[in-house]
């Protein structure tokens, strides 16, 4: 007979140990974790051995296992990158990690915390100051991204207009549109507005002809994905509201110390992503959604996120701060919530909170400055360049569309020749935007120098011979 393997017992995972394991079966009444499984049909489950390393038990060799893996990576530390796309390499300022790991913020992401001294304090103030930069009256706690709070504000602007479609411009990133979709698709249909080939602005004449006494909201992103300005945004908008549709804007918080908020051109919700205030690239994860309206019931009502605020309390002087009217959120009602809402970003915000203190209106102003006058500088500088072209006229703010098509070369190619020289290039549009062939979208931030930018130019100039 085959000796039976130990059990393995990991210093790290305390219910590991044989003793506590039968301890916890017995008090739920089982005689093996596979009593747990059995509504799972055999004919769907793995019964193979995952390809995984045999257990390591010391914190050092687990240490040197996970560095190990870890060291395969090329990082933005190694390579000059223009990425962008929806996460961006923004500076992030020492306080932002100083803040944001203290244990009374870190282990009280959610509900009911583990250790609270100030939490709710921070998102309040968290939300004040994007408030103040949206110039709307309230803002949630985050959502777990911008791409779930704009499904969400399309589904709020659904149950506030009881309408049941939404018109989206068709400059809409492919991962957003797909992530709107799987959100809203039992409650909402979606249609789509054509764009303009040369300058990517909405198709006004295709709005007024699909708009509808249907359409609950009109939606579109400023900057929009390709980087440019919808500078017909008061125009979309008032196409809304004469046909009874809300107008829900996604805007780059980044931008705002110099493009005016979504509110002051009418939009009647405002929401995106805070990642480019003071949070890290984090392979998916670094991210928050925002949403933000103004101060009227049959709007804060159907905010399904939580919202906190201020009140005094019987010691003159001392304030309290908490959640308001928590019973329309899915914490206090669950199954029965207008929409499930995770809280899995509420650290972001408190993150969010510490970089908007310390930029404050002026430092908010300079970086936006500071990231349009990058922007343009490497919108002239590979305009001169043989071979390509800059698709889309306009203002563009972080982001803008190289066109290669006239290279004869394919973008993949490109970029293969980038990272030979060190640099990642822009991320490919053949797929999502195959209308517009050979073409990549480049991202500039503050973070890049003259130099960096005049790289760039350079290696694409000789890639391009």
């Amino acid at each position: 007979m085959a000796k039976q393997a130990k059990p393995t017992v990991y210093p790290y995972i305390p219910n590991s140990v044989p003793a506590a394991r039968e301890a916890m079966l017995k008090a739920i009444k089982v005689q093996s974790v596979e009593e747990l499984y059995a509504d799972i049909p055999e004919s769907i489950r793995f019964r193979g051995k995952l390809n995984l390393p045999e257990p390591i038990l010391s914190e050092a060799g687990l240490v040197r296992h996970i560095e190990g893996i870890l060291a395969k990576n090329t990082s933005t530390r190694e390579m000059l990158s223009f990425l962008g796309a929806g996460c961006y390499q923004h500076h992030v300022p020492a306080v932002c990690d100083e803040i944001n790991s203290r244990g009374e913020f870190l282990t009280a992401y959610a509900g009911d915390p583990y250790e609270d001294h100030g939490r709710f304090q921070a998102l309040f103030e968290y939300e004040s100051m994007m408030g103040e930069l949206l110039n709307m009256d309230v803002v949630n706690v985050p959502n777990y991204d911008g791409f779930q709070a704009a499904a969400t504000a399309l589904l709020m602007a659904g149950r506030i207009t009881g309408r049941s479609k939404v018109l989206l411009c068709g400059t809409i990133s492919a991962d957003k549109l797909s992530k709107i979709r799987d959100y809203v698709q039992a409650q909402l249909e979606i249609g789509m507005l054509e764009y303009a080939p040369e300058t990517g602005l909405m198709n006004l004449a295709d709005l007024k002809a699909k708009i509808s006494g249907q359409t609950a909201a009109v939606f579109f992103e400023n900057p929009a994905y390709p980087g440019f300005l919808e500078i017909q945004a008061a125009e979309i908008a008032q196409i809304a509201h004469e046909n009874g549709a809300l107008c829900v804007v996604a805007v780059e918080p980044i931008s705002l110390g110099v493009i005016n908020p979504p509110v002051e051109y009418g939009a009647d919700i405002a929401c995106g992503d805070i990642q480019s205030l003071g949070i890290h690239m984090l392979y998916g994860g670094g991210h928050g959604g925002f949403i933000a309206t103004r101060d009227d019931p049959k709007f804060v009502l159907e905010f399904p996120s939580r919202l906190f605020g201020v009140t005094s309390t019987k010691v003159e002087g001392e304030y309290g701060f908490g959640d308001v009217a928590y019973e329309r959120t899915s914490f206090a009602l669950r199954e029965e919530g207008k929409e499930w809402v995770g809280t899995a970003s509420a650290l972001w915000g408190i993150t969010a909170g510490v970089y908007l203190a310390l930029m404050g209106p002026q430092g908010m102003l300079e970086i936006g400055e500071r990231i349009l006058q990058r922007t343009e500088y490497a919108v002239r500088k590979l305009k001169k360049i043989p071979g390509l072209k800059i698709r889309f006229d306009g203002i563009h703010f972080r982001e803008f569309v190289v066109d290669f098509n006239e290279s004869g070369k394919t973008v993949k190619y490109i970029q293969s020749k980038l990272l030979e020289k060190g640099i990642f290039g822009g991320k490919d549009l053949s797929g999502e935007f195959p209308e517009l062939g050979q073409c990549a979208l480049f991202a500039v931030t503050e973070i890049h120098s003259q130099a960096d930018i005049d790289r760039l130019a350079a290696s694409l100039q000789e890639v391009l011979k």
